[in-house]
C-alpha cells in the first residue's frame, strides 16, 4: 500500500506538532501532506523545519474542504488519508488501514478517542437509512479512501464551511462505496478546550438543508429529517432556558437563526443539484478548480 495522509491545518501550530510526531512514529513510510490555511502562529516555519513532512501546501482559503481537496490534488499515494491537525494516530492505525485495503475496501474509518474534561468518550460507527440509502458516516479527522473511490465522489464540496465528511459519505452511499469501519483505525484528540463554544445555528442548518436537498431533492424525507433536528435543538436550549443558563432572547434568536439556515441551504441545495447531475453531486469538488495553493514546498525529491 502506497499511503499518503493529508493534514488540513488552520493556526493549529502545537496541536500539529503532536500529529506529526504521532504520523512519524506510527506511520513512518507514509507521505505525509500538510495543507496549511492563512495560519498567523508560526506553522510554516514549524513544518520547514522537520524531516518527516513530504510536502506543505499554503492556501489563501479559511475553508476546511478546500484545504483537503488542495490535499488530495498534491498527494500521489493509491490511498489517501485525512487526519485532523489535532489527532493523534495510535500504534494500531496503519495496520488497519492496509488490512482493509487488501480486503477490498473503498474507505476505511475507525472511532475517535475523545478526551474531554468528563473523561473519555469513543465515537462508534453511525449509520443512517434515508430515502432507501444506507449511509455509513465517518469522521473527517480519520479517514483513509482509495484514490479510485475519492476521484469518484470528486472529493469534498467547497460550498460548505462544515459538513463536508457527512457530505461525502451521502455521496458514497450513491454510488455503492463501501466504508469500512474498523476498531484498529482508531485516533486521539483533546477536545477539552473546544467545551462551551456557542454553536452557529445558521451555519449548521444551512450546511444540513443544503447537503440533504443537494443529495436527495426536494422531498418530504428531506425536509422531515432537517425539522427533527431542528425541533431537538430547540428543545436543548429550551431546556437551558428552563434552568436559567440561557436568556429567553437566546432560544427566539436561535429560531430565527435556524429558520434562515433552513432557508438558504435549501435554496442552494437544490441549485448545486441542478448544476451537478452525475453521481458524485459535487459542484465545487475537486475537479473545479486547479487555483488553491498559493505556495507549495515539495521535499519528495530532495
Amino acid at each position: 500500500m502506497n499511503l499518503s495522509v493529508v493534514v488540513p491545518t488552520l493556526n493549529g501550530k502545537n496541536p500539529l506538532s503532536a500529529s506529526l510526531d504521532a504520523l512519524s512514529r506510527h506511520a513512518p513510510d507514509a507521505e505525509v501532506v500538510v495543507v496549511n490555511g492563512p495560519s498567523a502562529d508560526g506553522t510554516t516555519g514549524m513544518v520547514c523545519e522537520r524531516d518527516d513532512v513530504s510536502a506543505l501546501v499554503e492556501i489563501s482559503d479559511r475553508n476546511l474542504n478546500v484545504a483537503r481537496n488542495a490535499g488530495i490534488a498534491e498527494a500521489s499515494g493509491d490511498a489517501v488519508a485525512i487526519i485532523g491537525q489535532d489527532a493523534e494516530i495510535e500504534s494500531s492505525w496503519y495496520d488497519g488501514v492496509e488490512q482493509a485495503i487488501a480486503t477490498g475496501a473503498d474507505v476505511v474509518t475507525g472511532p475517535v478517542h475523545r478526551m474531554v474534561r468528563a473523561g473519555m468518550t469513543t465515537e462508534t460507527v453511525e449509520t443512517r437509512t434515508i430515502a432507501g440509502r444506507d449511509v455509513t458516516y465517518f469522521s473527517g479527522q480519520n479517514v483513509v479512501f482509495t484514490r479510485d473511490t475519492i476521484e469518484a465522489v470528486d472529493g469534498f464540496d467547497e460550498n460548505l464551511n462544515t459538513g463536508g465528511a457527512r457530505d461525502c459519505a451521502h455521496r458514497l452511499a450513491s454510488l455503492h462505496r463501501s466504508v469500512t469501519w474498523s476498531p484498529m483505525v482508531s485516533i486521539g484528540r483533546d477536545e477539552r478546550e473546544d467545551e462551551g463554544i456557542e454553536r452557529d445555528w445558521d451555519v449548521k442548518y444551512r450546511s444540513l438543508a443544503y447537503r440533504m436537498t443537494k443529495n436527495y431533492g426536494p422531498r418530504l424525507t428531506v425536509f422531515r429529517r432537517t425539522i427533527q433536528d431542528a425541533v431537538a435543538d430547540a428543545r436543548k436550549t429550551g431546556r437551558d432556558v428552563a434552568s436559567g443558563d440561557a436568556e429567553p432572547s437566546v432560544w427566539a434568536s436561535c429560531g430565527k437563526r435556524v429558520c434562515k439556515g433552513i432557508a438558504v441551504g435549501t435554496k442552494d441545495g437544490i441549485a448545486a443539484r441542478l448544476r451537478d447531475r452525475n453521481g458524485s453531486r459535487n459542484p465545487a469538488g475537486l475537479s473545479s478548480r486547479a487555483d488553491r495553493a498559493v505556495e507549495r514546498y515539495d521535499w519528495r525529491d530532495a
